[in-house]
């Protein structure tokens, strides 16, 4: 459950990377709101988006990453995960903690060059997986725990390829594995438990089936596409054994309840010192079961 104690810390400063439709939907609100953050600069490729950003919270513009760098300490991300993979290295190295989307890079090995700068340089990570700061998330998964899953069903389906903010060169180049399957195998291995082997079949930008074989012998089925027409997306989780079924679905559930969380749970880190277990090191797991998709 999230800490409920009021914040006694100073604010950590944070720098913004990325300006565009899910920074301006999600980080920049998030990080603004406090009291455990303050979003002190943006920076982005494009200079006009980075100005209409910043001023609508009050930020200073960064004119170049390095300045970004020396206006916080920690920074976050919200730029394509090639993007994302080079930046971080270089946030890592310069001692700042780090605010990472998924996945962390477009592929195994960059992930590792961000995993590895951040161990070296000891800082603080998290990740933006927005389930895992439900209450709902949490409670199935503390439920899952104390279950002998034998079989799995899940999907992680909506329609955002198909046009408007979110349909971005690189989700449409790369498809619902990278975007998705980060989500969902995430669920899927911390529920029904460690996936060792995984087959992948079909078409990223359109629907592709994963077959996940888990450590304790139980198998799962996952569906992913960004490219059918729903009226809203679609995550669900379905476990089976021999009790009851199990099940999280996000329909219906308030996301928005999940920015306090995370921003809570980021600043406490940065000024304990100590990452959650949704870290760069998770990251890297995910990007590990990536790959073998």
């Amino acid at each position: 459950m999230p800490d409920t104690r009021p914040w006694t810390y100073e604010p950590v400063k944070v720098g913004l990377v990325g300006a565009g439709p899910w920074a301006r939907a999600a980080h920049a609100p998030m990080l603004a709101a406090g009291p455990e953050t303050e979003l002190t600069a943006v920076w982005a490729r494009r200079p006009d988006a980075a100005l209409e950003l910043a001023t609508a919270y009050g930020a200073a513009v960064a004119g170049s990453f390095d300045e970004l760098l020396d206006r916080c300490e920690a920074v976050a991300f919200a730029v394509p995960p090639d993007v994302q993979a080079e930046l971080a290295v270089r946030a890592a190295k310069a001692g700042r903690a780090l605010l990472l989307e998924k996945p962390l890079g477009l592929d195994l090995a960059a992930a590792r060059r961000v995993a590895e700068a951040a161990g070296d340089a000891g800082v603080v990570t998290q990740l933006v997986l927005t389930n895992r700061y439900l209450p709902e998330t949490r409670r199935f998964l503390a439920a899952a725990r104390e279950r002998d899953v034998l079989g799995a069903r899940a999907c992680c389906l909506h329609g955002a390829f198909l046009g408007g903010d979110f349909a971005t060169p690189w989700r449409l180049e790369h498809g619902a594995v990278l975007d998705l399957g980060p989500h969902l195998l995430d669920l899927l291995d911390a529920s029904v438990g460690p996936i060792v082997s995984l087959r992948a079949t079909g078409d990223p930008r359109r629907w592709v089936e994963l077959t996940c074989e888990h450590e304790n012998g139980a198998i799962s089925q996952a569906s992913l596409s960004g490219a059918v027409a729903l009226p809203e997306g679609r995550t669900r989780v379905e476990l089976f054994g021999q009790g009851p079924e199990l099940v999280f679905d996000a329909a219906g559930l308030d996301h928005s309840v999940c920015w306090p969380t995370l921003r809570g749970e980021f600043g406490t880190a940065v000024r304990t010192g100590v990452s959650s277990d949704v870290d760069v090191r998770r990251g890297l797991r995910l990007q590990e079961l990536l790959a073998m998709a």
